[in-house]
């Protein structure tokens, strides 16, 4: 079956609770390509017959026939006080096979008998009811035997799912029948006994009602999302049971110790025979709680991440902001180091009090000093606050300041990777065989020992700066010397190139419950940097199996080091084996956390800071659904893809080629409910050329094979002209190393759109074609160029046949409770949307990727923007697709969709919403490249003009304005040919700057000096801006560079701001020192400035 909109199904459920379904099967020759109607469906399906299966006995259907032993390995025998293996019964009402194996691996004899058999007349040492289907008031027979059980207490009692109800009944409590049942792997249940909470794997539609418990009985679990029962015990006999799935599989392994508390209890009894309650593990609730204290602080200091770089950009500016959110919701006064202005967290109105100062230990000394805070959080800064943290870590105490969440000793056994093996090596996980080499003298022994080929690390460095792979002795000294540079110390390691590389976020509070919010599996295999990998959430490609492995292993690891709050555990599996190897963690908010953050709608950095105030994570709710609690695993019904951002070709002689090293500057995040639509989505946000999955006239002349082996920035592209040339699956994947199944769905992709093409043309495309297309995430812009046609044409086409998305929600929960976000993303792989349009809300598109001149200052304008319209009472959209930034924050707009800003998606959510209208000045080039295709669309436009944006954007209509206006320029001419433009150049005098229309920071923009370089970047500004004019101009030396920023409101200043260049001009503006206010200008200069200004203005607004 496929093609089923599970979403809606889910939340049919949700509303009119469980419902009986039957499966149709096709009639032989019939077609349900066009069904339309119900005598359609009628016509075409043979209908069986409503089944209940609730009204029968389906116990008896799956219910062993006979009794089965059972027994353990001679060498994991467990003998009781008689000599004699220890014997359990189980009564199998259902029994998982898992069951028996949890049984038989801690050595006990497992004797398992039909659910009929009169179990009262055997020996044994522990009685075991299992799980099973149905209604438990069906089976009194089993109710009526375990009621002797109880009575007779002759051994310890299990029971489990079923087998829990059935002894809740037999002990002389009553069921209940659930509205829609608890069915997942991700169900928190907390210990009335300790306070912990667990994640679970349910599959029931009943439950014990707690309230009908007799005397002795007590509540042992309890469902910490809707609180209904989940566990019993007797406060005076060894007898309790459970409501979840504890043998997990499918599902987490959080709670299999209870077949271990049950063995123990066995053990016990038979040893004693002494009555008493099971004794379970994790303490009481009240020194649980005594242990760890609320922190009573009042004033917290937080330190953020500074400047941006490769490897620590706006996704710190994302989490300081949630968690001084956080902060201020428990009532405590923040203070905020940052020197970085274009972020939100410095804003007015968020932290109490910012500091615009160096993230340093002295400067931070200072701030502690004067300010005297109770506390301190260095885990939202990145590298530079952790960095900080441990230099300052002896001095804390002195000072004063209490480290909130994961302390300093665990950062600082996360970041030196010799301490980390030997952390690693106490609870039996490994990592790589490595060495820590101090020297290069150290790291050539190292090798000796480990052998090549090896991979090199810098400890304490960001983004893998100073890492890369050797194959020989020379590559390894180059490396080292490079790490030196950077690290005190290297991890030499050997290298597990080609292994699957898996990422588990995870949070655990003080009180050790533990979850792993987001799995992600990049789609390149080990060996690129992670910052650099495509990736994709959920895992596609492992199984039940391989995830719960890892997930168990990331709660262990976690929980051994100590951290409170988030962090991210890294892995290498080998694609062949179960052998995994972890290799790093990171005890702190990172790019990743804000991946997964955004991937799942879960607020790890708000609920990280509520967690180093020691609130229990259980305790916490969850901000997007208000009903559901925090300590939960979010479901995805839908598919994510991260592609990462690089700007390579702004740089000469720098290498394209993808390693250990983050290259990067940003990254785009998608998501569908396929991973073809989320792929392509994705593909087409890193830049507004790319229009999907498609082959590239750019590589046409390169070697494929050579860039499929040796990774680019580029390879997704190569892939894509490897399957055009008729490349294998096979072929590919033996050059990559990438997983068959992500290659078979490109290969999908390119087959599809082949087959697109071969329609020739609009007129000839089936609408179930194009319905698949755009399920399969084609663009409209993508199949106009299959087609030979359009892409409005295609849209008109599209919607005349009705082919038109849907919206559906993010929610963590996959509709299983109703979620009060607004966190929207648009598919065609659904038949309805999850909610009403009729807010008409204002959009605001985004900046879209972070990039070389496009960064967080445009995220700063757009929620700057999205709250000053919801001040004013407007309801607010918010288009972007930046997981990194505080836009893409559920809470920041009335709607949010995460989506690609291009012609096609504005227009659909423009139309869906019937918007009150667009706000495209705070998105920066990305949306200013598409504001006049929206004009022409009849989109209504807030704000400056799409014939003004044009007017400033198109380099000759800018120019030809100013001399119109009578503003001083530079001579100038438009390039209309190369002869023409030499001509010019040698009419003014070289040097002269060519600069093309509708760029950003500078691109292709360049100085020329001879005759020599004027055709080669001429040619460059044409490929940049190929449908817009390219200018040349006299450039001037050295001149001043003065920047007005102004406000203009009908074409009349309101106000500016005049900055001072310190650099000559010919340094580009993002790269130069800016003074404010001027401090060498005199007052003649800046009135012709501030006049000149004026006359832009006026002339603009006469567009």
């Amino acid at each position: 079956m496929y093609g089923v909109d599970t979403r809606a199904l889910t939340k049919r459920l949700r509303e009119r609770g469980s419902t009986l379904g039957r499966i149709c099967l096709q009639k032989k020759g019939a077609s349900f390509d066009e069904l339309t109607s119900q005598v359609s469906w009628r016509d075409n399906f043979d209908i069986p017959e409503w089944v209940d299966p609730n009204s029968k006995n389906l116990v008896a259907k799956v219910s062993t026939k006979k009794p089965v032993t059972y027994d353990p390995p001679a060498k994991l025998a467990k003998l009781g006080p008689d000599g004699k293996v220890i014997r359990i019964l189980a009564v199998d009402v259902g029994m998982k096979y898992n069951q028996i194996r949890c049984f038989v691996n801690r050595g006990v004899s497992l004797k398992v008998v039909p659910f009929d058999y009169d179990f009262n007349k055997e020996e044994y040492d522990g009685l075991f009811i299992s799980n099973g289907p149905g209604d438990p008031a069906v089976m009194k027979d089993v109710v009526e035997k375990l009621r002797i059980a109880l009575k007779e207490a002759r051994t310890p009692i299990f029971g489990i799912c079923l087998g829990h109800q059935l002894m809740a009944t037999a002990s002389g409590a009553s069921t209940l029948k659930l509205k829609f049942g608890n069915r997942g792997h991700n169900i928190p249940c907390t210990s009335t006994i300790s306070g912990r909470c667990y994640i679970t794997s349910q599959n029931h539609g009943f439950a014990v009602d707690v309230n009908t418990l007799t005397p002795g009985w007590k509540e042992l679990f309890v469902n910490a999302n809707d609180g209904s029962n989940e566990g019993i015990y007797n406060t005076e006999k060894p007898f309790f049971s459970v409501q979840f799935h504890p043998e997990s599989t499918p599902g987490p392994r959080d709670t299999e110790f209870l077949f271990d508390t049950f063995i123990q209890a066995v053990t016990e009894f038979k040893e004693t025979k002494v009555y008493k309650p099971v004794q379970f593990p994790g303490g009481l609730l009240k020194d649980n709680r005594a242990a760890y204290p609320k922190v009573d602080a009042k004033k917290v200091l937080v330190l953020g991440s500074g400047g941006l770089s490769i490897g620590q950009a706006g996704e710190f500016d994302y989490s300081g902001s949630q968690a001084i959110k956080a902060l201020k919701e428990e009532g405590i006064y923040t203070i905020l180091i940052n020197p970085n202005i274009a972020t939100i967290q410095t804003s007015k109105g968020l932290a109490d009090k910012v500091y615009f100062l160096p993230v340093t230990a002295e400067f931070v000394r200072k701030v502690i000093k004067h300010e005297r805070p109770d506390a301190i959080y260095c885990t939202f800064g990145g590298q530079t606050a952790l960095s900080v943290g441990i230099e300052l870590k002896d001095e804390f105490e002195s000072l004063g300041v209490k480290v909130l969440g994961t302390q300093i000793d665990t950062v600082i056994t996360t970041e030196d990777r010799d301490l980390f093996a030997k952390a690693m090596d106490e609870i039996g996980e490994k990592c790589a065989k490595s060495k820590s080499a101090s020297s290069l003298e150290e790291a050539l022994d190292a090798v000796k020992e480990i052998g090549f080929p090896v991979i090199v690390r810098a400890a304490y460095a960001l983004g893998g700066l100073g890492s890369g792979f050797a194959d020989n002795e020379k590559e390894l000294i180059d490396l080292c010397n490079k790490a030196f540079a950077a690290s005190p110390q290297v991890l030499v390691e050997k290298s597990m190139k080609g292994w699957k590389e898996i990422e588990y976020e995870v949070v655990r509070d003080a009180f050790d419950n533990c979850i792993t919010v987001c799995n992600m599996e990049n789609f390149d295999p080990l060996g690129i940097h992670t910052g650099d990998s495509i990736v994709v959430a959920p895992s596609q490609t492992l199984s039940d199996e391989d995830y719960n492995m890892l997930r168990t292993t990331a709660v262990n690891v976690i929980r051994h080091l100590g951290v409170v709050g988030e962090c991210n555990i890294q892995y290498a599996l080998n694609p062949y084996s179960k052998e995994y190897c972890i290799i790093e963690v990171n005890a702190r908010l990172s790019r990743s956390s804000a991946l997964a953050s955004k991937a799942t709608g879960y607020p790890l950095a708000y609920t990280a800071a509520k967690l180093g105030l020691n609130i229990p994570l259980n305790e916490i709710k969850n901000s997007v659904t208000k009903v559901t609690c925090a300590c939960f695993e979010p479901s995805l019904d839908y598919c994510v893809v991260k592609i990462p951002r690089w700007d390579l070709k702004k740089f000469t002689r720098v290498s394209t080629l993808l390693s250990s090293s983050m290259k990067s500057v940003g990254e785009v995040m998608s998501i569908g409910r396929t991973f073809e639509e989320a792929i392509q989505k994705a593909i087409r946000s890193t830049d507004y050329h790319n229009i999907g999955f498609n082959s590239t006239e750019a590589l046409m002349s390169i070697d494929i094979d050579s860039e499929l082996q040796t990774p680019s920035d580029q390879r997704l592209f190569a892939i894509a002209n490897a399957m055009a040339d008729g490349y294998s699956v096979e072929k590919i994947h033996k050059l990559t190393n990438i997983d068959r199944w992500f290659l078979s769905k490109l290969e999908g992709l390119t087959k599809y759109g082949q087959k697109i093409a071969s329609y020739g043309t609009k007129e000839q495309l089936p609408v179930r074609v194009l319905k698949e297309a755009k399920q399969l995430g084609f663009e409209d812009r993508q199949i106009a160029k299959f087609l030979n046609s359009n892409e409005v044409a295609i849209r008109r086409l599209r919607k005349e046949a009705g082919v038109i998305p849907f919206v559906k929600q993010i929610d963590t929960v996959a509709a299983e409770f109703p979620a009060f976000t607004n966190y929207l993303y648009i598919t065609y792989n659904a038949d309805s949307s999850d909610l009403e349009f009729n807010d008409n809300g204002v959009m605001v598109l985004g900046s879209g990727v972070y990039r070389i001149g496009s960064s967080v200052e445009f995220d700063w304008c757009a929620v700057r923007a999205i709250r000053t319209l919801r001040e004013n009472g407007f309801k607010t959209i918010m288009i972007n697709y930046n997981p990194e930034t505080v836009s893409t924050d559920y809470d920041e707009a009335d709607r949010l969709y995460f989506e690609t800003i291009n012609l096609e998606r504005v227009l659909d959510i423009y139309e869906l919403e019937k918007s009150a209208g667009v706000l495209i000045s705070m998105g920066g080039q990305t949306s200013n490249n598409i504001a006049l295709h929206l004009h022409r669309q009849n989109v209504k436009i807030l704000g400056t003009s799409p014939l003004m944006i044009d007017s400033a954007e198109n380099r000759y209509k800018f120019s030809r304005m100013l001399d119109n206006i009578g503003v001083d320029q530079p001579a100038w001419k438009e390039l209309t040919s190369f002869a023409e433009a030499e001509d010019f150049a040698d009419q003014v005098g070289y040097p002269v700057l060519v600069r093309p229309s509708y760029v950003l920071s500078g691109a292709a923009m360049n100085t020329v000096y001879t005759k020599d370089d004027l055709m080669s970047y001429l040619s460059q500004a044409v490929d940049v801006s190929p449908d817009y004019p390219v200018v040349i101009t006299k450039y001037i030396e050295n001149a001043k560079e003065i920047e007005m920023d102004a406000v203009a409101k009908d074409g009349e200043l309101i106000m500016h701001v005049v900055a001072e260049h310190v650099e000559n001009a010919g340094v580009h503006s993002g790269d130069a020192t800016l003074i404010v206010p001027p401090q060498d200008l005199d007052k003649e200069t800046v009135r012709r400035i501030v006049e000149a200004t004026a006359k832009i203005g006026k002339a603009l607004d006469s567009f």
